[in-house]
């Protein structure tokens, strides 16, 4: 197994203090944050009991985010993440979650590559190609940092079992088309 498989160990010790057993460092949780974002994976071990306490470190990072106003997730879908804990969806939500999350990695994956091969007549304009890298600077921030792995594997989101994500794609080329032209206004 490559080491950019293997997931990076942290372990928690008792005076709750975080150790990247990598670097033989403490971290914080913002740290653990950049990790994620940067697309590693991690997991976080109780050093006395060895429970695992990858998914609570992962929870107070979102939960950090959205205290300080950096609102991802809309109060009706924090709801119905509630209402799915006590409820038959509690077996249904996670697969669709994970479904979702994929078809938004691979949508941003392919809005990525179209944005190099998209035909464009403004692409011989002097200049064209800084922009052209800002707005993949910019979709690369704007999608956090996600990579194209992750997910389970084989989960289809059910549209795009239908339709192989061809609307999808061409709705995306059309919002594409629609930038680069109030772009190219400005």
């Amino acid at each position: 197994m490559a080491e950019d498989a293997k997931p990076l160990l942290i372990k928690r010790y008792a005076s709750r203090r975080l150790y990247n057993t990598e670097t033989s460092d403490y971290v914080t949780l913002e740290d653990i944050a950049a990790f994620v974002r940067e697309g590693r994976e991690v997991q976080i071990i109780d050093l006395k009991s060895g429970d695992d306490l990858t998914r609570q470190y992962l929870l107070q990072i979102v939960a950090e985010h959205e205290s300080r106003g950096e609102s991802v997730l809309p109060v009706d879908v924090l709801t119905d993440l509630v209402r799915s804990y006590t409820t038959q969806a509690q077996s249904v939500v996670p697969q669709f979650l994970a479904a979702s999350f994929q078809m938004l990695r691979e949508g941003q994956s392919k809005l990525m590559e179209n944005l190099s091969s998209f035909p464009n007549p403004m692409s011989k304009m002097p200049g064209f190609e800084v922009l052209q890298r800002q707005q993949q600077a910019f979709m690369k921030t704007m999608m956090g940092g996600w990579t194209e792995t992750g997910g389970e594997e084989g989960a289809v989101a059910p549209d795009t079992a239908k339709t192989g994500g061809r609307e999808d794609l061409d709705a995306i080329k059309k919002q594409l088309a629609e930038l680069q032209a109030k772009l190219a206004k400005l």
